[in-house]
Parts: C-alpha cells; sequence; structure tokens
C-alpha cells in the first residue's frame, strides 16, 4: 500500500486520516497540536516533527488546513512538504483555499517534478466520518487517476473540474451555496417561528417540498434542537465567503446575494460564535425576535417579551415634497426609546406622517453613519409628544451590530 504523509487533523482532517489507516494505508502524521494525533497513533499511524518529515519517503502527501497562510507554510515554507518530497510524487491539497494559492503551489511543486491537485471536498464532518466525501478536483487528469484509490477511500464521488485552480474556483462557487442556503433556511424558521407556528411541523413541509436543501436536512434539527456543535465552523464558512467575494470582484461580477450572505455570518463572528458550528448565526435572529427559533411562542407570550427602554438622544432628518421635483427638510431633535427585532422607536414633539422617511443622526461617540427608517406606527401622549414606529431599511448587518451594541453600552449605564 502507498505511504501518506497527512498535515491537518481538524474536524475533517482527522476522520480522513483514520480512514486511510482503516483502508490499510501506512500514514504518517504532522499537526500542530500533537495531542490530536494521539487516537490515531492507536490505530497504527506515526507521527512527524515537521510537514517535511511528513513528506520524506512518501507517495502522496495530503493536506487539510484551515486556510492560505497555513496551506503555504505546510508546503512551500522552511520546514514545508516541498523540501521532502521526490520527484514523481503528489501533493494533494484538501483545504479551501483561493484558486491563485492552488496556482502559486502547482507552480512551485512543477519545478520540483511533483504533481500537485487541488481537491477541495463538500460534506462536512459526518462525510468525512463515513468516507463519503465528494471531490472536486484540478490540476493534471493522469496524476488523479495515479491516486484514485486514495480518492475512492475517503470520498463517494470524485469530479475532475479542469487544470490546477479549478478544484478551488468549484468550492468557492459551491460554499456560496450553501452559505446562501443555510440562511435561507434559518430566515425562513425565524418567520414560522415569530409567527407561532410550530418548529418542528413546519420544518417537515421544507423537507417535504420544494424548499428542501442539504442543509435543511442537515441542519434543520441543530437548528431546533439550539445544537450549535461544530460540522463546519462559522468562521470558516465567513473565511470561504469572502474568498469567494474575492474571486467575484477580480471577476468583476456582481454578487449581491454572496456579499449579504458574508454580512451576516460577520455578525455571528462579531458575536462570538466563530468556533460553534455555521447554524449558530441562527441566534442574531434570535436576539432580533427575542425569542429562539426551535421553541413556539403564543402572541401573548410575545407581548409579554421584554422591551429595552432606553432615553438615548438622537437629531432626525425630516424632508417633505412640496411639489413635483423640489421638497424641504428640517432636523429636529428626539429620542431613540425601545428597540424591537424590526426597527426603532422614537419620541419626538414634531409631528410626522405615517409611510414618511427619516434618517437617524446619532451621536458622535457612537460611530454609526445615517440610519433610514419609515414611519408605521404613530401615538401621541398627554405631554404633547409623540412616539413613533420604525421600520428600519437598507441597514448593513455590520451597522446593525454596531448599533446593538451601542444601545447594549446605553443600557449598560441607565442600569449601573
Amino acid at each position: 500500500m502507498k505511504k501518506v504523509g497527512f498535515i491537518g487533523l481538524g474536524t475533517m482532517g482527522k476522520p480522513m486520516a483514520a480512514n486511510l489507516l482503516n483502508q490499510g494505508y501506512d500514514v504518517v502524521l504532522y499537526n500542530r497540536s500533537v495531542e490530536k494525533a494521539a487516537e490515531l497513533v492507536k490505530l497504527g499511524a506515526r507521527t512527524a516533527a515537521t510537514p517535511m518529515e511528513a513528506a520524506e519517503g512518501a507517495d502522496v502527501v495530503m493536506t487539510m488546513l484551515s486556510n492560505d497562510a497555513v496551506v503555504l507554510e505546510a508546503v512551500l515554507g522552511e520546514y514545508g512538504v516541498i523540501h521532502g518530497l521526490r520527484a514523481g510524487k503528489t501533493v494533494i491539497d484538501c483545504s479551501t483555499v483561493s484558486p491563485d494559492t492552488s496556482k502559486r503551489i502547482h507552480h512551485e511543486l512543477l519545478g520540483r517534478a511533483v504533481d500537485f491537485l487541488d481537491a477541495p471536498v463538500t460534506g462536512s464532518k459526518p462525510a468525512a466520518e463515513s468516507g463519503t466525501l465528494v471531490f472536486m478536483v484540478g490540476g493534471e487528469q493522469a496524476a488523479l487517476e495515479r491516486e484514485r484509490d486514495i480518492f475512492e477511500a475517503l470520498g463517494s464521488k470524485i469530479v475532475y473540474m479542469g487544470p490546477s485552480g479549478s478544484g478551488s474556483y468549484a468550492k468557492l462557487a459551491n460554499n456560496t451555496i450553501v452559505g446562501i442556503n443555510a440562511l435561507g433556511l434559518i430566515e425562513g424558521l425565524s418567520i414560522a417561528a415569530k409567527a407561532g407556528l410550530d418548529a418542528e411541523q413546519f420544518l417537515q413541509i421544507v423537507l417535504a417540498g420544494s424548499a428542501n436543501s442539504k442543509q435543511a436536512e442537515l441542519r434543520g434539527g441543530q437548528l431546533i434542537n439550539r445544537d450549535f456543535s461544530s460540522q463546519f465552523s462559522l468562521q470558516l464558512m465567513l473565511k470561504d465567503l469572502l474568498l469567494a467575494g474575492d474571486v467575484t470582484n477580480r471577476l468583476q461580477m456582481p454578487s449581491p446575494m454572496l456579499k449579504a450572505a458574508a454580512g451576516l455570518f460577520q455578525m455571528g463572528l462579531g458575536k462570538g460564535l466563530g468556533e460553534a458550528d455555521l447554524c449558530a448565526v441562527a441566534q442574531c435572529y434570535e436576539e432580533w425576535m427575542h425569542m429562539p427559533i426551535g421553541k413556539s411562542a403564543s402572541v401573548e407570550e410575545r407581548r409579554r417579551t421584554a422591551r429595552l427602554q432606553l432615553r438615548v438622544p438622537i437629531h432626525l432628518s425630516v424632508h417633505q415634497w412640496e411639489q413635483e421635483g423640489a421638497f424641504t427638510g428640517q432636523t429636529i431633535p428626539g429620542t431613540l426609546y425601545d428597540l424591537s427585532g424590526n426597527g426603532l422607536q422614537l419620541i419626538s414633539e414634531f409631528p410626522l406622517a405615517e409611510d414618511m422617511f427619516v434618517v437617524i443622526h446619532f451621536a458622535q461617540e457612537a460611530k454609526l453613519p445615517p440610519i433610514t427608517g419609515r414611519v408605521i406606527r404613530i401615538e401621541s401622549d398627554n405631554s404633547g409628544s409623540f412616539r413613533y414606529g420604525c421600520l428600519l431599511s437598507g441597514l448593513a448587518p455590520y451597522d446593525r451590530l454596531q448599533l446593538e451594541n451601542y444601545i447594549a453600552s446605553h443600557q449598560q449605564d441607565q442600569t449601573g
């Protein structure tokens, strides 16, 4: 059997290396955290002190690492794989990296007469454990055929995509769909929960109809049970979406859904959810709704939901049309009184009308851009002031996170 150097024992790499051992391959491991190799050593693996050492004498070296910088260091660094491989051997990188990184490694190894395949995978942790990963492969097809037995030991489908970099392009396009699908599932479940529907019953409809997806099958139960244990981490999902964004920028291709998805996952990262599963971004929606996705709430319970009472001074820019092609505007003082899942509640002595748009300006210390809101509800009180419910529009996910943090700081000041 072939000797395989395997580098990277994270969520995906460890079960992949275990499958190679179970298939009878001679496996030499390298991982920065040595303790992760202990279970695999019991299965017959040996360990190396550097990637170069893991590559010495190997027929094939596989890498499954977290990002471009780590892959480049492991393959081309001072103690990298490139210094331990003989001519005629093969490096297979299963990481999700930039196509430019894959092409660079291909070029460097070609100078040593070593083949390189960029072969990222889809399937997450369960598929890595069961040996049913799907590989998308870029590089020389002859090299793929020579190492097909390795791929078949780890996956159920191997698709040749084209020359070097093609596998990485395919993976970024694929993960764009994964991220958007996951957010679609979360948003749909959130709507159902906020409407008081039973989450499990609603999920049955999703799984049985045209809204079904692999994300619904894999993560629907996780979301309902609020199980955010990582099958594929939120921070890695965000990394892939940002890489995909770099590709679309370079291709001069608009990608509005990709950018919206990346913004939402950035919010999740900002909330400290990076190491949790990608579906943990649902916690952003739960905070906006003031309720969990997996637990239905009656109308009365939702009415009793605690609201965040505030007294934050603001200014409002109000614009009114005078006639076609002209309008007048003025700036008026106001107070931010309440934050809800979908908007803000403002107080001002100035009379406004429903469906009027106002621009909300915060104090300079907030470091927030002006925020546009539409007046959807008006209440008056005995003091001569008006309370306005404003639906926010066009608010970027990052700005929303900044707004929440600013409001939270004021709440602490008031309660402290």
